[in-house]
């Protein structure tokens, strides 16, 4: 076989015509991932685009002209529509790109999100039957957030002005990109097993949607809702609304904010507390006033200083009752006893007895007192009862 040696530019031409003439390098689409975006003002743009395995380079000549977005930055998922351009004179090997198409990324992050709410909330998560209240006078409290951010120091700055001695217990964690959302966990658990902490602050300043992402991924939201320490949920601006700010106890707008309504102003407490001091003693000073009052009063009353003529005068009205209930029982039992006496001669007097006394006698027949003829007849044993004695006899005739 002949040897064929080509000179460079030789073959970068023979390339270079491959491409152009080969109808699978023109007018196609690729998509990934943005990487190294660079405006020039040339009005050209450069970047890379990318995806697990592989990149390659990409040009956009005046882009401006192109209607391509003007905000493309690192991570962007885009789908782009060009050709194979192949530079001689280098050797270079690009994309030509005459159109780029956002990929609506957020759009399906957003869709996720959603269905995520919809299940959290039939579990129960963001019912206010499981919110803890936070501690009116806290004494110490438990910040999840990155310890060079802004956040950080506003919380702290912020509680200092408000309540200058209260103890501040710092987990600093990412706050946003790879392994963000772990962090942001292992600092809720840390700081519950805190026994001092009163309530938990977790968040971070504020930045785009993407930045915020990690409070709305279901393991934060799952981790507000197992604290056992109230929790307040502190993410971004106050626009922002995120997953955690539905689990959590209390939601503030910004991580300021949520020190405004977690920690009191120490003075405020002092003046309440002088406040309700000066009340109590005035209620103090009227209580023992209108006792004195009314004490002074007793002393002045008319029964009060005449109390034992009182007594005395009782005593006598009670002696003359006794007096006149003893005279009315007298009487009683005289009129009783003499009508007592009249029954009883009554009753003597209709004695049989007595009757016998006087001469008179009883008949009975059959240990019956006799009262009418027929009820005896002739031979028939009767008994005459006298008043000293009886008579037996028996009947010969009845006339």
């Amino acid at each position: 076989m002949e040897e064929i040696v080509y000179s460079v530019t030789e073959f970068n031409k023979m390339v270079k015509g491959y491409i152009d003439e080969n109808p699978n390098f023109q007018e196609f689409f690729l998509k990934g991932e943005l990487s190294g975006v660079t405006y020039y003002k040339s009005g050209h743009l450069y970047f890379t685009l990318k995806d697990k395995n592989s990149q390659i380079k990409c040009a956009a000549f005046n882009y401006k002209y192109k209607r391509i977005p003007e905000d493309l930055k690192e991570g962007d998922s885009i789908k782009i529509f060009g050709d194979v351009g192949f530079y001689e004179t280098r050797g270079d090997f690009q994309v030509l790109v005459r159109h780029i198409q956002k990929e609506d990324k957020l759009g399906e992050m957003f869709a996720k999100l959603e269905k995520l709410k919809s299940d959290l909330e039939k579990e129960g998560l963001f019912s206010p039957l499981f919110k803890k209240r936070l501690p009116r006078y806290p004494s110490a409290i438990g910040v999840v957030t990155a310890y060079t951010g802004a956040a950080f120091h506003d919380i702290v700055n912020t509680a200092r002005k408000r309540f200058e001695n209260i103890d501040i217990y710092i987990y600093s964690a990412k706050v946003q990109g790879p392994g963000s959302k772990e962090e942001i966990v292992k600092g809720i658990e840390v700081l519950n097993r805190i026994p001092e902490i009163d309530f938990i602050i977790a968040g971070r300043g504020g930045g785009s949607i993407e930045d915020l992402w990690a409070f709305n991924e279901e393991e934060v939201a799952r981790a507000f809702y197992r604290s056992e320490k109230p929790i307040i949920s502190a993410v971004g601006h106050e626009i922002d609304n995120l997953l955690s700010d539905l689990v959590a106890d209390v939601r503030a707008a910004t991580p300021t904010q949520a020190i405004e309504i977690g920690v009191p102003v120490k003075k405020d407490i002092e003046n309440q507390m002088l406040e309700r001091e000066k009340k109590l003693k005035n209620s103090i000073d009227r209580v023992l006033k209108t006792k004195k009052n009314e004490l002074e009063k007793l002393r002045n009353d008319y029964i009060l200083k005449n109390f034992i003529k009182t007594i005395e005068e009782k005593n006598q009205n009670l002696v003359y009752l006794e007096e006149r209930l003893e005279n009315s029982m007298s009487k009683i039992i005289k009129e009783k006893k003499h009508d007592l006496e009249i029954r009883t001669e009554k009753i003597i007097g209709l004695n049989p007895l007595a009757v016998l006394k006087r001469g008179y006698s009883i008949t009975k027949a059959k240990d019956k007192s006799l009262k009418k003829l027929s009820e005896i007849n002739v031979g028939d044993e009767i008994e005459t009862v006298l008043n000293f004695g009886k008579i037996i006899s028996v009947v010969k005739e009845i006339s």
